[in-house]
């Protein structure tokens, strides 16, 4: 007896991003805002004022398929929507590493919902499945702000963290 194929994805990675009016993310994968709270007054933070609130669609696929390294001053609340898993990975401020796996299978102990703390370094990568991509949305808190996220280096992150340097190597960008 043989394995059943996997599903066939819903749509292609290209159908996806002319639906969504996705654009390149500068930590790599695609985005798009798609809301973010205009009450008054905005929320100070040690970085100014900033909304208190913002969403993104956040997509990976099998050509950008790192978000790489970086960190956020906010906390942000992830959401899996559709296709293929992705893995995370937290380095903490005391060091440690957390990896989490986002997918749909929940009952092999993927997460349709993970929380990243602010000041948390994050990265995530697409796992290999029938879709090519990894679809998931981000609810930041307070908003999101270019200001308030780090680009990870990965010889200042080795420097601090030696114990992930081969982490590094594999997920940052410069």
């Amino acid at each position: 007896m043989t394995d059943p194929l996997p599903p066939k994805p819903a749509c292609s990675t290209q159908q996806l991003l002319s639906a969504l009016n996705l654009e390149p993310h500068t930590e790599g994968g695609y985005y798009r805002r798609t809301f973010q709270t205009d009450q008054r007054p905005m929320l100070a933070s040690a970085g100014g004022q900033r909304y208190l609130m913002s969403s993104i669609y956040y997509l990976l696929t099998g050509d950008s398929p790192i978000g790489h390294f970086h960190l956020n001053q906010s906390d942000i609340l992830h959401y899996f929507h559709l296709g293929d898993a992705l893995e995370y990975c937290l380095v903490l401020p005391d060091g440690r590493l957390q990896t989490r796996v986002m997918g749909s299978d929940v009952l092999a102990g993927q997460c349709l919902q993970l929380h990243v703390p602010g000041g948390v370094w994050k990265a995530s990568r697409l796992l290999p499945g029938a879709a090519g991509y990894g679809l998931i949305s981000e609810a930041v808190c307070p908003g999101f702000d270019y200001a308030d996220m780090q680009l990870g280096c990965k010889h200042r992150l080795s420097e601090r963290f030696p114990q992930h340097a081969r982490l590094f190597e594999q997920l940052c960008q410069a």
